[in-house]
């Protein structure tokens, strides 16, 4: 387990380079705005990595499994987005549309049926 520096607050992220997606925590300030946390982290002129603990790697379009690392470093300049993962509402998959679906005509039948 990656011990902290006790003034900063880890944030799970999602990380989206050119070719991968990448899942993990990063620490950030506390005393940062909790709307500024991620920014600053990636706007300060002193930081050309970003300290990802806990990582996920997919590469986009693969169906190879995710590497798993305890810690890694992305240089900043490659992240293209990179928000809480908190903020992650699904990622849609074929069956993850087909229990939509399910869901749907389930719905539909149970408000023709009539009260007892």
């Amino acid at each position: 387990m990656t011990k902290q520096p006790s003034d900063t607050t880890p944030v799970e992220v999602c990380i989206i380079t050119k070719d991968h997606e990448i899942k993990g925590t990063v620490y950030v300030s506390k005393y940062t705005k909790s709307n500024r946390e991620l920014t600053e982290l990636l706007n300060d002129k002193e930081r050309r990595f970003l300290a990802v603990t806990n990582a996920e790697i997919m590469q986009h379009g693969s169906n190879v499994a995710p590497r798993r690392y305890d810690f890694l470093e992305i240089h900043v300049d490659s992240i293209m987005i990179m928000h809480p993962a908190s903020q992650t509402l699904f990622k849609e998959s074929s069956k993850a549309s087909e229990d939509i679906a399910k869901f749907r005509e389930l719905r539909n039948r149970l408000s023709q049926t009539k009260p007892f």
